[in-house]
């Protein structure tokens, strides 16, 4: 099982987690080692009725943050803002301001 963390523009959001299938992660997660999903995008992406059923099975499956080992993804919902600094829908391929100096070397960026 992967994680995915569900971050919305809510002034309520509670950046939920929830676990999802490697095959349902793929779904929301296509490219190669993406990490970051816009959910607006996901309907630019084929096999629209299995996406959706695949999103209905993960709201089905929220786990503590206590009970998480690893975050695999983060999922946002109505906040295209930041789109500019995940360029390469991943966490290591931000435009460099965006991130401080100790995680630009982490990422090697």
């Amino acid at each position: 099982m992967r994680n995915i963390q569900v971050i919305d523009g809510a002034l309520n959001c509670t950046f939920s987690i929830f676990e999802a299938t490697d095959e349902e992660f793929a779904l929301l997660f296509p490219a190669p080692e993406q990490e970051i999903q816009f959910l607006e995008d996901l309907a630019q992406l084929p096999a629209q009725e299995e996406i959706a059923a695949a999103l209905n099975r993960i709201w089905e499956r929220p786990i503590r943050k206590r009970d998480v080992h690893g975050i695999h993804g983060t999922l946002f919902e109505g906040l295209d803002r930041y789109k500019s600094i995940y360029l390469e829908r991943r966490e290591d391929g931000v435009d460099p301001l965006a991130v401080s100096a100790t995680q630009r070397r982490l990422f090697g960026i």
